[in-house]
């Protein structure tokens, strides 16, 4: 815990003025909030709000509620997907992390609705504090299927320490300093129905 926070603060002051301009640059593209906020289970289940830089224009949730949110969705604006791609969009979750909510490395938090439908084998996810990234989101562009996913979580929910959470870190950082982009929800995979 120690750490994330150290971590998350130096990143949040380092960070402070990218993450402004963001903001700026979100708003001239789609007038406004440049947050988005949205309800997740985390550790245990318990429901917090994740923060995003917005990628999408405003009011996306009512005009495409439960739609899979692919590469060529209509309602990402063109920053937006400069924001996906890099990852950008997640470092509000730098916040998420401070509150305790979060940490670097973890299963990410996961729509409340999908944790009613999961068996006892998916619900080993919520054993730990969600992350940032994750052992699943490092995989590469495979799109590991979301039954993939959860044995990805699983393994690092039962092989977790602050050895494999550094390999994660950098990996992580490889991949978006690389501009592979990092697998995510709503992007690279779909999530199972419900």
């Amino acid at each position: 815990r120690a750490l994330d926070v150290l971590v998350s603060a130096v990143a949040l002051l380092v960070l402070a003025l990218p993450l402004a301009v963001a903001g700026a640059l979100i708003r001239l593209e789609s007038p406004g909030s440049p947050i988005f906020r949205q309800r997740r289970s985390g550790h245990c289940g318990r429901e917090f709000e994740v923060i995003k830089l917005r990628t999408m224009v405003s009011g996306a949730e009512r005009i495409g509620a439960g739609l899979a949110i692919d590469k060529g969705d209509a309602r990402i604006t063109r920053l937006g997907r400069v924001l996906r791609r890099t990852s950008i969009d997640e470092l509000p979750q730098l916040v998420n992390i401070l509150r305790g909510q979060m940490t670097l490395v973890g299963p990410r938090p996961t729509l409340p609705h999908q944790i009613a439908a999961y068996d006892a084998r998916q619900r080993e996810r919520l054993l730990v504090k969600p992350g940032v990234t994750g052992w699943a989101q490092i995989h590469g562009r495979t799109t590991p299927s979301w039954p993939e996913r959860i044995e990805l979580d699983r393994w690092y929910v039962a092989n977790r320490s602050l050895r494999l959470d550094a390999r994660i870190v950098m990996r992580t950082a490889r991949v978006v300093l690389g501009g592979e982009g990092v697998e995510r929800e709503g992007r690279a995979w779909v999530e199972p129905p419900t």
